[in-house]
């Protein structure tokens, strides 16, 4: 009987680090979790990482990674993401090849949970989908004719930097960008703006679910901008799917109906018509699952 294959994946965070064992159904067979803070230097929570796989999971084939960006998933170099100081052009695959003797494989987590959700979750089915984070900021990840579209130097889906507004909140460092006006940070800035108030993104849903005009407001007008980032995507990328974790996925109900009347307006019939959006559907997984679906990608590309 053939032994089950078996990968890892490697979450690297601001504020967690984990590793997972999974097959090839995603199914989780181990799981264990750093807090970022506590170790000084990468090698540090690398090597805490790969000696508890060792100690309590399967060999694995191949691992994966994701992390947030910048960096070079092509050279396997994490270039000095902001919440993770230290980590300046750290060499993490060819360390975790060295270390494990198997392959290992990088990706930026917003390509890396396009790939989850594609794979696992609200994507399956689809040839061509974006993937969109809406959480902190508003990253995106591109399956394109069934494959990761990644661009000339892995920046392309981006379009949380595009200005939809001369005026706004802030988001990729330009005032009014998408992700100012669809992310927690930009929902935290509107808040702020119209109604003199510190709210998150979760405070903000809380409050519209007790009836708070104020807050029902601030969320129509990020749904608003919403539909109209998406229109763009549509019109230019013709997708099947359209998938929006995070705050979407939580507060949907108060992004849905504005959202909707946006892509309407704005985008092409023809393109509208084939596109679903949907709510991203792994949930707290998609981490974890973010980075095996790295690792299997890697490993199929190159013994399959």
């Amino acid at each position: 009987m053939m032994a089950e294959r078996i990968v890892w994946g490697l979450d690297i965070g601001g504020t967690k680090c984990a590793l997972a064992a999974a097959n090839e159904q995603g199914d989780i067979l181990y799981r264990y979790q750093i807090a970022t803070r506590d170790y000084p230097q990468w090698e540090d929570i690398l090597e805490t990482l790969v000696k508890a796989g060792e100690a309590s999971a399967p060999r694995p084939l191949a691992v994966g990674v994701s992390c947030g960006g910048p960096l070079d998933s092509q050279r396997g170099l994490v270039l000095s993401p902001p919440n993770l100081p230290g980590w300046d052009e750290v060499p993490i695959t060819a360390w975790l090849q060295k270390r494990l003797g198997v392959p290992a494989y990088l990706q930026n987590d917003a390509n890396a949970c396009a790939l989850a959700e594609w794979q696992y979750g609200a994507g399956q089915g689809s040839r061509s989908m974006a993937f969109l984070t809406f959480g902190t900021g508003l990253g995106a990840g591109l399956i394109l004719d069934g494959r990761l579209y990644e661009g000339v130097n892995g920046m392309a889906g981006e379009i949380g930097h595009i200005r939809m507004a001369e005026e706004g909140p802030v988001g990729y460092g330009k005032a009014g960008s998408l992700e100012g006006f669809c992310s927690g940070g930009g929902l935290k800035q509107l808040a702020k703006a119209r109604l003199g108030k510190d709210m998150s993104a979760r405070e903000l849903a809380e409050a519209a679910e007790m009836g708070d005009e104020g807050a029902i407001r601030v969320l129509h007008e990020s749904a608003r901008m919403l539909g109209r980032g998406l229109g763009i995507l549509v019109d230019v990328l013709n997708l099947e799917k359209i998938v929006i974790g995070s705050i979407f996925a939580r507060a949907e109900k108060w992004f849905r109906p504005e959202m909707e009347k946006i892509m309407e307006k704005e985008a092409l019939g023809l393109s509208l018509k084939v596109c679903k959006v949907v709510p991203a559907a792994l949930g707290e997984k998609i981490g974890d699952l973010a980075a095996i679906t790295t690792a299997w990608i890697g490993w199929r590309g190159e013994n399959q």
